[in-house]
């Protein structure tokens, strides 16, 4: 689900124009937030708006980033195989039928997005049709379908808005806090500057992001399992870990760029990964097989 960190890009971008439109254009119109309450309840307006408008710009931003083409019409057996087990798969799933893209890359890899359940999206890399034999490439697919089952983009975007909104919410409280500090060192009992203050908020956005990011890192993981279980149920634990095993001789491949949805670094920290290592997922499969 290293879509997500698409997903995340994203969010943080729409957050720092809505910081932006907060800081700067609402006071210019004579707007000011002089109370607690009035930071918390925009934070929330702004930090769940800035997550669901990611939610919503999920597919074109997916397609414009790795260069999906859709499969409108089946041009080879490979994609007419596509689009048959994806089908296949959504109606044992019990979702509506994604859209189909096939993306160049070499890396095995997959992803899919969506803003809901009966409108999403599931892309497959140029690499893994021709890396992975069918019933590997059937278990990736069936990941992904859990993904879009198991509703993970939405919980994700929920997720994001409420750590969006406690980051809002606190970097203007400690840039605040700053703020009376150095007013009340100062004989002219003046603070921060406008531009003083708005760079320490954008500076407190970003620590706190920083942690936020840990928060959502963990919630993807969790997710990640849950999804390696829907396709075991979908298609066969056997085949999932296949499929699992598979990525591991390719971990070493570049990445970096791409919606890692399905493979990932086995180096990657843990903290900041958004999916647990390869080895803990085949473990957790052969454990509940």
């Amino acid at each position: 689900m290293q879509r997500i960190m698409l997903f995340l890009g994203t969010n943080l971008a729409i957050i720092l124009v809505l910081g932006v439109f907060m800081n700067v254009i609402l006071p210019a119109f004579g707007v000011q937030l002089g109370n607690t309450g009035g930071y918390l309840v925009l934070a929330f307006a702004f930090g769940m708006g800035g997550s669901f408008i990611s939610l919503m710009l999920s597919k074109w931003m997916a397609k414009r980033a790795t260069g999906a083409q859709v499969i409108e019409k089946p041009r080879n057996a490979e994609e007419q195989w596509l689009m048959e087990t994806v089908a296949r798969l959504a109606k044992q799933a019990n979702i509506g039928m994604p859209e189909v893209a096939v993306f160049p890359a070499p890396e095995a890899n997959a992803f899919a997005t969506g803003a809901s359940k009966n409108n999403s999206l599931v892309a497959v890399s140029v690499g893994l049709m021709r890396t992975m034999n069918r019933d590997e490439a059937e278990a990736v697919l069936a990941h992904e379908i859990s993904h879009i089952a198991n509703g993970d983009m939405v919980t994700m975007a929920l997720v994001q808005g409420v750590l969006n909104t406690f980051v809002i919410f606190f970097a203007r409280i400690v840039a605040q806090i700053i703020n009376n500090a150095i007013a009340r060192g100062n004989d002219n009992g003046q603070g921060l500057g406008f531009f003083s203050y708005l760079a320490v908020v954008m500076v407190m956005e970003m620590v706190f992001g920083v942690l936020a990011s840990i928060i959502a890192m963990w919630f993807s993981r969790q997710r990640e399992y849950r999804a390696d279980a829907g396709s075991a149920s979908l298609v066969g634990a056997p085949k999932m870990i296949a499929a699992l095993e598979r990525l591991k001789t390719g971990q070493d491949s570049q990445l970096d760029g791409q919606l890692v949805a399905f493979g990932i670094k086995g180096k990657r920290k843990e903290l900041f990964a958004s999916h647990p290592s390869l080895d803990d997922r085949i473990a957790a499969l052969r454990q509940a097989a």
